[in-house]
Order: C-alpha cells, then structure tokens, then sequence
C-alpha cells in the first residue's frame, strides 16, 4: 500500500486518545421515506451472512487444541511491549489507609481475597472482617462478631426460601475451630463518578458450627449447596444447613462424604485417607458437578445427588504419566515440576468437542481434559448427566518469554509489525506458579519475581491472526524466531490441515506486592440470540465492539492492580498513533494479519465512534470518539485500504450470454461486518418475553438496546457526513463500473437498514417508557400473538412488523389521547424519533380521530360540521393505512353524530383505495368465480360497502324512534340526515356499491321506491348474473315504467322460456301472457324495429299458445299422477318448463292417447296433414260405438263429443275436417236410420258452428255422389230427409229477428231450383218430407 494514507500530511502531536460525547438517544431524523421492504430484506440477509461469517472464522477452544490431531501444543506469539502486547496494566488501588491501624503488632494473623459479584476484596485481621469496595477505594464493611481467627471467606448463594428475599448471597466465614454463615444483602445505587455500585448489608444467620478441621476451600453450588475440604484430614466435607432442627438433622452439620458419605460408581479409592489429602473444591455450575484436586495430583468428579448425598463419577490419578504420553521428552514435565497447583472449569460456550476441566501446574503447564468414548455417565446440557474425563490435550508453557526488565530495553528498537523480534539477551521460565485464573481463553497466573516485593504474570491469550481465517492475503507463518513449537506435536506439522492449532500471545507483567488473589472482572458480556449464529467466545473481533475487554484484578499485600486484555482494535489504536509518527510499514502489516475486511470494520469503528472503544468506558456510558486526526487516518485508511470492487464476469456456455457478479470492496464488507456486530445481540431475538403479571416485557436488555442505537447512530452520522466514501472513482472502465454501481445499490440498501433500525430502536424505546406490556395487552388476541412471535428483525423488514407497529402506535395514541394529551404532541416525538414507525398518513389518522373527539365535546353546531368535515377530510386522505376494524369504529362515531356525509362517503373512498387497482371489481364484473386471488380484494370492498348499509340502517332506525333529549345540541333531524344519506349513496359512481345498495333495498322491501326512482345503474344490476327471477321481475317492470314495453315482453319470454328457475306452469303462461300483452303495446316508430317486434310478437302468441296446450294437457293427466311413477314423473316434467308442440303431441297427447287433445295440437300448429287428423277422428267414433249402449244414447254421446269438439275447431281444417267428420255421422244415423229422427247429422254440425252453406254442400255432395252408400236409394231418400230439415232449419234462422245470416245473402233460387230436383226424386211413402219441402218452398216465395 503506498502513498495514499502517508499523502495525508503530518498531523503534529499526538492529541488525548479520546473525546467522550453523548449521543442522543432519540435523534432526530429527515421526513421519513416510503418504507422499501425488499430493499430491507435483502439488507438484512447480508448481516445474517456476516453473522454466519463470524461464527465460521474464528473456530472454538477445543478446535484449536484438536486440530490436526494434536495432542501437545507449544506454539506462541511473544513481542516486546509494543502495540502487540496481548495485556496492560490499567490502574493500581492501594489497601486503604484505614486498614492499616488494625495491624497493631507484629503477630497478627490475616488473610484476603476477592469476591467480584460484590465488587469487594476480603481482607481479615485476626478474627476481624473488613469488605473493601475497591471501586470507591476507601470504603471498608467490617464483621467483628466472632471471636477466632478467620482463615478463609468465600462467598456463596444460599437456598431457595430459607432466609428472607433480602439475602441474595451468604459469606462462609472459616476460622480453626468453627464454620459460620453470614447473610448479604445487594443493593446497587449511584456512585460519584455517575456508575453505579453496590451496597451491601450484612445479616445474622444463627448458622455456624463448631469444627475439630479447620476448613479450606469453600464451593458453593447453583442450589444453595456447600462443600469445602478439611485442612488436616484432606476429606470432603458439606455443610448442610435448613430452616429449623428435626429428628433427622440439625440446622446446620457438617457431613463427611468422604468417610461413607458418598455412593461411588467405582471401587473405594483410599484418597480420603491423609495420605493424600484433598486440597481444593471447584464447582461447576452449568455441569452441576464438583471436581476436587490432592496433595498428590489426583482430580475426582461429584455429582451431589439427594440431601446430604453425592455421588462419585470418576477419579484421575497418574495425570503426570498421562502428560507425558502426549508431551514426550518435554523439558517442563518432570516428576520434580509436575504439581498442579489449581482447577478451572472450562464452560461448554467454549467448547463445542467437550473439554470442560483445566488444570494448571506450578511451572504453566496447561492440562485440558474433555469426555472420553461414549461409556459410563455422558453430560448434556438437556440431561444434565456427567461423562468420565480424560486428559486430552496439554499445553506447554512459552519457552521464550522476555524477561520484564527487558521490555523497556526493547521498546527503543522495536521491529515492524509482524516482523520477528531478536532474541532477548535474557528469558524467563515460569516455575513455580502459585496463583491462576482462567477465563473463556485467556489465562492469568502469578508467580514470585526474581526480585523483592514483586511478581510476575504469565498473561496468555488466543492469537486470532494464527487461529482465525480472516482472508488475509499474506497470512501469518507458522513458527519464526519470535515463535516456539514443540517438537512433532506442536499442533501444526508438515502438511495445512483445514484449522491450525493454537497460538497465542505471550507476555510477563510485573506488579508490586506478592498476590494473593486473583479474578475475572465480572462483565455484562455481548449475547447472541439462540436462532442466529453464534461466534465462539474467543472470537474478540465479533465481540470487541459490544462489549468491554477482559479484565482480571490481582490482589497483592499491596493493593489490587487492574490488568486488561488489548484487542484487536486496541492494536490498531496504536499503529494508528505510529503512523501519526511517519511509522506506515505497521499499519499495513496489521491489514495483512487481520485481512482488508476485518480491519475495515474496526477503521470505521475508530472513524465513527463506539460506546466500547475505550477499555474503562461504563457499557452505558457514551459514545467514545478517538481524536480528531486519529479519526482522520482512520477513515483515510478505510477508504484506501477498502479498494474497489471487482466485477466477475461468467459464461453460459449454452447460451451467448454472460452472467456477472460484484466481489465487493473492503469498505462494503467492512460497513456490513461492523453493522451486523452492532445489532447481533438483538436482531434475531424476539421483541418480547412473558414477564411477571403475565404482561410482556422487553426481551433485550433495555440498556443494550440504547447501546446499539447509539453505536448505529454513530455510525449513521458518521456515514452522512462522508458520503464520498463509497461513491465511484472517475476515469473507472464500464466493467468497474459495473461493480460499483453493484457496491453501491448494496450499501444503500444497508444505510436505509440502518436508518430504519435506529428508529425500529427509538420506537421500541418509547413503547418501553410507555410501558409495553400494558400497550400489548390493549391490543386484539391476533395482533398479541404476532407481537409475542416477532423477532426485532422481523419489526424491521416486514410487513408483519409495520402492522403491529401501526397497532402499538395507535393504542399510544389512544392512551395519549385519553390522558388528553394533544395528537400534535406524540405525533410530534413519534416523527421525531421514529418516523418510519409513525407515517404521515398516521398522523393524519391520529389528527382526524382527535377531530371527532372535539365534534363530540363542542356545543356550536358550526364547529361541529367543522370538526368533522376535518376529520372526514384527513380520514380520506389518510384511507390507505386505515385497518377495517377503526374504520368500523369511525364510521360508528359519524353515526351517533348523524353525519351521514362522513358515515356515507369515506367507506366509499375506503372500498377506492383497499382496491386501488380495481382488482376486486374486475372480479366482480366477471361474475365472482371461485377460488379467484381477486376475491380478496372484492371482500375488501364488499366489506366497506356493508359499513353503508349499517350506516343507513342505523339513520333508518332513528327516524322510527322517538328522539331522545339531545346530548349534543343542534343535530339535525333524523328524516333530513336519512335523506341526506340516500342522497349521497345515489351520488356514487361505483357501480358495484349501487348493486350493493340496490339488493339491500330490495331485501328491505323498497323494490317499488326503486322502481319509481330508477337509478342510473339499476337496469345493468337487473341483468347481472346471477339473473333471479325477482331480477327480472324487477327489470320487466323497470321497462315498462321506463316506456320500453317490447324489452319488458322480451324479458317476461326469456323468464317464461329460463330453465334455471323454478317456476310453475301457470307462472311461465303467465309471463307468456303479459309478455304478449306488451309486445302488441309497442308503439310502431319506436326505434325501428317494427318488423322486428311484428315477428317477436307472432313467436310469442305462437308460444303462448303451445303453453296453453301444455297446460291443458297438464291439467288433464294431474288425476292421474299417481297411476305409476313414469306417469308422475313426465306429468311433473310438464309443470316445470316450456315444452314444444312436437315433444307435447308426441310425448304427451299420443302416448297417453288423448285424441282431444291430439286435435288440440294440431289445431293450434294448423298442422294440415288429412293422414293424421281422420285417424284421430275415426277413434274418436271407434270409442264410441265399442261402448255397449242404446242407439239413442250412443247418439247422444256423439253429440256430447263431436258439438264441443267442433266449437273449439271450426273451422280449422288440421284438427275438424268438416267433410271426414260429416261423413261419419251420415254413416252411424245410415246405420241407424229407422231410431234416429230426420236431420240427426246436420244438427249436430250446425250446433258445432259449421255454416248452413258447407253443411248443404256437403250433404248434396253426398246425394249426387252414387259412391256407396249412396248408391243405395234408401241411403240417398236418408240424405233427402237430413237436406229437407237442414233447408228449413236455415230458412227458420234466416228470417228470424236479430239473426246472424241476412236475407240478401240467402241462397233463395238455388234453393228453390234444387228442391224441385229434390221432389222430383223424393219417394212418394216420403209425405214428411215433401211437406217440409213445399212449405220452404212457400216460405221462398212469401218472403222473397
């Protein structure tokens, strides 16, 4: 990397590290943007893929110890006391001065140590207790009720429920001849430099036991358990204590398990006898086990079981010859030097393979024991079993560590970073260790120095540019001069495997005093939620950035010294500060350890700001900042060091086409990289948990949300002001540009991920302050579960997270509101904080909802109308954001207000916009198929559209009740705001509500108001399908009001005619008949169609009258419905449609064999066919005279069927052939001439309306015609007789008053001519009928 960062000029001296600003919580933020939820959700997939990243790079304690099958490791990084020393001292306390006048001889006996959860070194003077607050510095808690000399104190959590709440931990206090318990109280209030501290109080318990032992090593468990080891006996003890005596226990005893106390898996081992006495007790908590070490070496695992019992899982004796089957020939294990001095259990976050116990020896080596195979007890953490241990890794201790005195000397010839450093004329050896701490990778330990009053700490921690895969381009080698490996188990032999194994830094720090106690200061450490990839805990570059360094406290008879691990980021602080100097070479050899992308993200850490960039800062303390021109070199370091991004170009080989994708630049990398560490402890969490009362309650630690918002905002500000930092380069090739144009739509998306969560964090903030779990309990059961369901990501970036928080804000709003709280003042902060969360549209809601709420409360009518036209207004215009169930209950506001203008219209506007693109109407028009994605959107409207109708109802309803004294003064009348609503409801152009309204009226019984109005879209909702038969009722009769009588008779045909409804036979005449009536009222200009409706009405009257024929054949087989089912069923075929002439002559009136009705359908198709109709006839005479009866009654019934027959037919040829019918009764009155009277036949035809005329002609056509019968001259004196009485019967008719036939048209001289012929054949024995033949003839010549 060349001149780009040394170009930056010279930047004079150095200035003070850090400047401290607070951030604002709530900033304030631009007019908020559309939310672009796909561009959030891509956003957010690239911080879940760099939270995969982080969990991938940096692999776990046990990976590192297993890797390539190592079994011994060696390997460390050991620098000069440069930028590169893993550790520094922070700060030194000493012993306050007010301990001092205690040690008033030189025979006093005392004793300390450290007990962090209190924030408290224990130091005791004789039988006298003092608890130092080490972080005020001077103020001391004293316990002198006791008398003897107090050798040891541990601190311990007590038993569920046995003292009262106020006791949170107890003191176990030691002495040689007695065990006591001493209750503590923790309070934490503010100390003076605005952290806060604890209070602590003590309590007497009324618990101790007098000992013969003096006790060593005091162990508490999760459960309140505790066990410590006797100093003479080396046994293990408990000291069980309970709420009062009873017959099976004291309330406090000390209980031996190592003399029968213990149920053992194993044979009885002889550890319990002083020759080898237990000398320390270690609880694992998470594993629920205790693990114990001996004088010689041997480490044994309990599992405390029931009351007063443990059980033993395994003993680990011959660790030594274990070690050195790993480590052979090492030069720091020998049975002189092997001595394992302490025990640290190593948590299962550390180590996914297992290893769960360390134990240090006096000259550093590291022992790490993990499960063996699967046999005998295995632990997980579900079933909270132990497995049996066995050693599985050692680790030796670094061979060439600088001497203390050496780092100054070292300091004036520092080589470059990541060049090796010479070997130091002098080394040091740690050899005898006395004290330890172990802590998730890094380990402390003390041992005496070389000079008077001071020691020395071995300090180690992981080396993760050795450990990690960073992507660095020139990767750190394995071994140098600066390096030490181990023979042929150093981890990292010969070939690359897939992990290298552990390498860590090394140094020695020398503080003043000899120490007596060592711990981990407790921090609040950076969490990760159980569905998002979790990095390992040594993994600082994951973590470096939400939570504080490692520190560790060593309590010397000098006072407490503070030393804390240096970061990576600490690392870059001080090459940053090299570089000020002219130094460039070390800043790009950092960039080659740690890789462009990760030390991207920590320049833009440097370059922005963060809460954790200072070691000391409080985690709630604010926003750290590094100097000015430290903060420059960093940003010009992100942007040089960043590069640009790359276009990579692919080739389909089966098509022309080349694919492409961007590889992306440091500074997009690093952006992302830093975003995701910022949010990874909230962002795959769910918003809420269930807390006490059975209210929700935040699930993220509020201060840790309000730490990444000011870390985010940082972040933001920083990226606003410096805009260039991602924009193009000019001169770039297109394929350059390309990539950019890439890199740039990604980190665009990232800052309006990043805009959005700053404000998703104030929201969420607010609702906090507005206490949350009383908001959520506010809101219906749906939107509460999918709040209990929603993780802060999901709030973020989907739809689900904008509806429940437009709900959360609205149930703000409406408490606000309630606590009369001006809508202006809380959309005002919602905006300012959060304005994505509180939209304009929002505010317009909240501003037309507050509107009503003044309609309500004033009593100037004027304002009234005001208020709500406002309200009707803002609604309106804000309608796309209004869920259903508010609008229901807006639209019921309006209507106790009788605002029919507010209660009419907005549903309508509503129905508008929840189908903006008309959707849902298109699915209307086309009929509402099933199963259609459209009807959603239709069920929107329809559902809007019912909020009308209830709005009508409901004024409908009050102009039927008598009117209450009016709460509000001024409303109008219940008959004025009725008709107002119609009025408006009419006014609408949407044709779908019209259709609505129209059915809703007519379901009221309003058909005929309907009909008088007619409406613009009333005839086109008539026609709509589905047609019902009241549809078309309706419509027919809309027609003829609507002076359009031939479209109301095509409507009655097509609903006389229609299959699909369920009409009766008289019902579809019916129609047929009004629609006949109709069609023939038809005025002849209208519209032209005259020739037309001419032959639209000949099809009607023809199909009304094969109607009538159908219903007389109906009503004519219903007695017999039920002679068999096949007659029912076609008799019931003929009441339910309109059947045609053929299918009713052929499957009706022949099939049952109705000759009446035969001639019935003939008649009425005029079906001229002699064939057809004689048949008919002849059976019609074949029935009678087949019936067994007189002469005269067999006449009679021809009479009976043949006058009726031929009244109906005449003078229709198809169904009374007048000369067929004429010839048959000649036939039957020839056949029976002698019993019937003269003129029998001829009557008969008369009374069947035929004329006189065709009767005679008939007649005499018969007598003249010789064809047989009438070849026969009785036959034709037969026919003469019949011609005498009809030819008188027409004369009589002729001249009587009133009559149908005229004398002018009397045939008289064709009459008188044909009687002479008549007479002039006529036999003489025939006397009658020559009388009446001379006295027609008379009459002729009377009246003629």
């Amino acid at each position: 990397m060349a001149s780009p960062l040394a170009a930056s000029g010279s930047f004079g001296p150095p200035q003070p590290h850090y400047n401290y600003a607070p951030a604002p919580r709530a900033p304030q933020q631009p007019k908020p943007v559309p939310v672009d939820l796909p561009a959030l959700q891509n956003a957010s997939r690239i911080l879940y893929d760099q939270f995969a990243k982080d969990a991938q790079i940096i692999p776990d304690l046990g990976e590192t110890l297993t890797a390539s099958g190592g079994q011994a490791s060696a390997s460390y990084s050991v620098f000069p006391d440069d930028t590169r020393v893993p550790y520094q001292k922070r700060r030194f306390i000493s012993i306050p001065e007010g301990l001092f006048q205690y040690y008033d001889s030189a025979s006093v006996t005392s004793h300390m140590g450290l007990m962090p959860e209190l924030e408290r070194a224990w130091i005791s003077i004789d039988h006298k207790l003092f608890l130092w607050d080490y972080n005020d510095g001077q103020d001391l808690s004293s316990f002198v009720d006791q008398p003897d000399v107090i050798t040891s104190v541990t601190l311990v959590r007590p038993k569920a429920s046995l003292f009262i709440e106020e006791i949170s931990h107890l003191l176990v206090i030691c002495t040689p001849v007695s065990v006591l318990l001493l209750g503590v109280s923790v309070t934490s209030v503010p100390g003076h430099d605005g952290r806060s501290r604890k209070e602590i109080q003590f309590y007497a318990t009324d618990r101790n036991i007098p000992t013969d032992i003096e006790m060593i090593s005091v162990v508490g468990t999760q459960d309140g358990r505790i066990f410590m080891a006797g100093a003479q006996d080396g046994c293990l003890y408990e000291l069980h204590y309970q709420e009062t005596e009873s017959w099976f226990g004291k309330r406090v005893q000390l209980i031996n398990h190592s003399v029968g106390g213990v149920q053992s898996l194993l044979p009885r081992f002889a550890s319990a006898t002083n020759d080898d006495r237990i000398i320390m007790v270690v609880s694992d908590p998470l594993r629920d086990c205790i693990y114990t070490l001996t004088e010689k070496n041997t480490i044994s695992i309990y599992k405390p079981s029931g009351e007063k019992a443990v059980q033993h899982i395994q003993t680990l004796s011959n660790v030594y010859k274990s070690a050195q089957d790993k480590a052979p020939g090492s030069p720091a294990l020998t049975p002189q030097s092997f001595n394992i001095i302490s025990l640290h259990v190593v948590g299962p976050q550390e180590s996914r393979s297992g290893i769960q116990l360390l134990a240090i020896t006096t000259n550093g080596v590291r022992l790490y024991f993990a499960p063996g195979p699967s046999y005998g007890y295995s632990y997980t953490p579900t079933t909270n079993t132990v497995r049996a241990l066995q050693l599985s890794h050692v680790r030796l201790p670094p061979s060439n560590l600088l001497h203390p005195d050496d780092h100054s000397r070292f300091r004036s010839s520092l080589p470059s970073y990541g060049q090796m450093s010479q070997k130091p004329s002098r080394g040091f050896i740690i050899s005898a260790v006395e004290n330890a701490c172990y802590c998730d990778g890094l380990l402390v330990a003390a041992q005496q120095g070389d000079s008077d009053g001071t020691d020395y700490i071995l300090c180690t921690s992981p080396d993760l540019t050795r450990v990690g895969s960073l992507g660095q381009l020139n990767a750190p080698q394995q071994g140098g001069p600066n390096q030490q490996q181990y023979g042929n188990f150093g981890g990292y032999t010969g070939s690359t495997p897939s992990r290298p194994p552990l390498t860590e830094y090394a140094t020695l720090l020398s503080i003043p005093g000899r120490t007596w106690a060592l711990a981990a200061v407790p921090k609040l450490a950076s969490t990760t939620p159980q569905n998002a990839p979790n990095p390992s805990v040594i993994n600082e570059l994951a973590r470096q950035f939400g939570e504080s360094p490692q520190q560790f406290m060593l309590l010397t008879n000098s006072g407490l010294s503070f030393i804390s691990k240096r970061r990576a980021v600490d690392y870059l602080k001080a090459v940053l500060e090299e570089f000020q100097t002219g130094a460039i070479q070390p800043l790009i050899e950092f960039r080659d350890s740690f890789g462009r992308d990760q030390t991207c993200a920590m320049l833009l850490a440097l370059a922005s700001g963060n809460t954790y960039l200072d070691g000391d800062a409080s985690p709630n303390g604010p926003i750290v900042y590094a100097s000015p021109e430290l903060a420059d070199v960093a940003k010009k370091a992100f942007y040089d060091f960043g590069e640009r991004p790359i276009w990579t170009e692919r080739v389909t080989y089966s098509t022309a086409d080349t694919q492409g994708s961007a590889i992306f630049s440091g500074r997009r990398e690093g952006l992302a990289l830093y975003f995701a560490r910022l949010v990874r402890p909230m962002w795959k969490a769910k918003l809420t948990k269930l807390g006490s009362l059975e209210k929700q309650q935040l699930n993220v630690p509020e201060g840790t949300l309000v730490t990444i918002q000011k870390n985010l905002f940082a972040l933001k500000d920083f990226l606003d002001k410096n805009p260039h930092l991602f924009h193009a380069s000019p001169g770039d090739t297109p394929v350059n540009q390309e990539a950019l144009k890439a890199e740039q739509h990604s980190v665009t998306e990232l800052l309006a991920l990043l805009t959005r969560t700053i404000e998703a964090l104030s929201f969420v903030l607010l609702l906090n302050d507005y206490q949350i779990g009383e908001l959520i309990s506010q809101c219906d059961k749906e939107t509460q579960q999918l709040i209990a369901d929603q993780t802060f990501e999901e709030l973020i970036t989907t739809q689900h997270g904008m509806t429940i928080s437009r709900a959360l804000v609205n149930v703000v709003i409406d408490q606000q509101i309630g606590q009369q709280i001006s809508v202006d003042t809380v959309s005002e902060v919602l905006q300012r904080r959060c304005g994505s969360f509180c939209s304009t549209d929002d505010v317009m809601l909240y501003k037309a909802r507050e509107n009503i709420r003044k309609a309500v409360e004033t009593k100037s009518p004027t304002e009234r109308q005001n208020w709500l036209s406002e309200s009707l207004r803002l609604f309106t215009k804000g309608s796309r954001i209004i869920e259903f169930e508010k609008l229901r209950e807006i639209i019921g506001d309006y209507q106790q207000l009788d605002y029919a203008k507010g209660a009419i219209l907005l549903p309508l506007a509503c129905a508008q916009v929840f189908d903006s693109d008309n959707t849902g109407l298109e699915h209307w028009y086309s009929g509402s198929p099933a199963n259609d994605p459209r009807q959603e959107q239709a069920n929107q409207r329809m559902q809007c559209y019912d909020l009308v109708m209830d709005s009508l109802s409901v004024f409908e309803e009050k102009c039927g009740t008598k009117r209450p004294a009016q709460v509000l003064p001024g409303l109008d009348e219940p008959e004025t705001v009725r008709s107002h609503a119609y009025e408006l409801a009419f006014a609408s152009e949407d044709e779908m509500f019209h259709s609505v309204l129209y059915d809703w009226l007519i379901g009221r019984g309003l058909a005929d108001d309907l009909l008088e109005m007619r409406p613009a879209y009333l005839e086109a909702h008539l026609r709509r399908e589905p047609v019902t038969v009241q549809k078309y009722q309706l419509l027919w009769q809309f027609y003829v009001k609507n002076g359009q009588p031939l479209r109301a008779a095509e409507i009655l045909g097509a609903l006389a005619d229609s299959n699909q409804f369920d009409l009766d036979l008289s019902s579809r005449l019916e129609y047929l008949t009004l629609a006949v009536a109709n069609a023939k009222s038809h005025p002849i200009s209208a519209g032209g169609r005259h020739e037309t409706a001419i032959q639209f009405l000949t099809d009607l009257e023809e199909k009304l009258d094969v109607a009538q024929v159908q219903l007389e054949i109906y009503n004519t087989l219903l007695p017999h419905v039920s002679d068999a089912p096949e007659v029912e069923e076609k008799v019931r075929a003929l009441s339910k449609q309109l059947m045609s002439m053929t299918e009713l002559y052929q499957g009706y009136a022949v099939a049952f064999q109705l000759p009446a009705l035969q001639l019935l359908c003939l008649h009425v198709s005029e079906h001229r066919d002699e064939s057809v109709v004689r048949p008919i006839w002849n059976q019609i005479f074949d029935e009678i005279l087949n019936e067994s009866l007189e002469i005269t009654a067999m006449a009679d019934l021809i009479l009976s069927r043949v006058v009726p027959l031929g009244q109906r037919f005449y003078p229709s040829t198809s169904a009374f052939p007048l000369r067929h019918i004429a010839t048959l009764l000649v036939r039957f009155m020839l056949a029976h001439k002698s019993e019937l009277p003269y003129g029998w036949a001829p009557r008969i035809l008369i009374q069947c309306g035929a004329p006189f005329i065709e009767i005679w002609d008939v007649f005499h056509e018969m007598y003249e015609s010789q064809i047989p019968p009438f070849n026969d001259q009785a036959n034709v004196q037969a026919i003469s007789s019949d011609i005498a009485v009809l030819l008188n019967d027409w004369l009589e008719e002729a001249l009587r008053p009133q009559s149908s036939i005229s004398t002018a048209e009397f045939p008289v001289g064709r009459i008188d001519s044909t009687i002479d012929h008549y007479l002039s054949e006529l036999e003489p024995s025939r006397s009658e009928t020559k009388k009446v033949y001379e006295n027609i003839k008379r009459q002729l010549r009377h009246n003629w």
